[in-house]
Parts: C-alpha cells; structure tokens; sequence
C-alpha cells in the first residue's frame, strides 16, 4: 500500500505509478485509459448509492466523462483493444490496486481521493501533450485534461458542501 498523503489518505499517484513503471511511455496513456473505465464504474455506483437527483445526475455526468477519456486515448492506438488486455494479463493487480484505494473508505474520503486522481489525471494528460509532437494526440491529451478537472470540480464542490 503506497505510504499516503498528508491527510492520511492514500497516494494514488504512488499506487499508479508503481504499475506505470511496468508499461512502455508510448503504451501508458493506454493504461490510464483502464483506469478511467474503473472510474466510471466507481462513478456510477456512487450514483446509486446517493439519494440526491442532482447528485446523481452529477456523477453519472463524470462517469460520462471517465468513459469519454477512454474512447479518446483509445482511438489515437490501431491495436487499443489488444494492447490493453496485453497489460491487463501482465499486470493483473491494477484492479486490486484501484479497489484498495477505495475500499472501506467513507464516501468523503472516496470522494477526496477521486478529486485528487482527476487533478493528477489532469496533470498527466497535459505532460503527455507536453510530450508529443503529435498535434492530434496532443489535442486529445488537452482535452482529456479539462474532462478530468470538471469531474475534480464536481468532487470538490460535493466535499465543500459536506458530501
């Protein structure tokens, strides 16, 4: 279990960045990609479970945009589909690794960590632009880091308002 933040929540960037490690820089958009699928699942039972319809509607919304990242990274690679269930077989604790972030956490802290994932998605979507001499993928990547940062403000206005 990564050694955690300051707030004594997990360190989600340690946690991924273990498994990063492990894929080519050119295949890792591809990875993040799956762990924005998890999001969208993680997303979309938070939506059941809260019993506002605004809220709700709110996550369903970032559970949108999770899905939306990942059909973007996926189409800038010819092989997506393959080359993820490539890393999936070689790298078989992403799922463990994504669910222990979250497990037995109270919705606050599940919510705080997804906010922070989504900044640090954010940032990583506008290093990978930063990175690429690809004009279309570094639209693509840009992109994806305002679909991260509006679901990272729907976080942290549902926190501020004290979930």
């Amino acid at each position: 279990m990564p050694s955690g933040a300051p707030n004594g929540l997990p360190n989600i960037g340690e946690a991924l960045a273990a498994v990063l490690a492990r894929i080519p820089r050119e295949r890792q958009p591809l990875l993040i990609a799956l762990a924005e699928r998890l999001a969208a699942v993680r997303y979309r039972g938070w939506a059941d479970a809260v019993g506002d319809d605004r809220r709700r509607a709110e996550l369903l919304a970032c559970a949108d945009r999770e899905e939306d990242i990942a059909r973007r990274i996926e189409g800038l690679y010819p092989d997506a589909e393959a080359a993820q269930r490539e890393m999936i077989a070689q790298n078989p604790d992403l799922e463990d690794i994504n669910r222990s972030l979250f497990a037995d956490r109270p919705l606050a802290q599940q919510f705080a960590l997804q906010a922070g994932g989504e900044r640090l998605g954010a940032a990583t979507w506008r290093s990978f632009a930063k990175h690429t001499e690809n004009a279309a993928a570094r639209a693509t990547f840009l992109t994806c880091a305002e679909l991260e940062e509006a679901s990272a403000a729907v976080l942290e206005a549902f926190l501020a308002q004290g979930v």
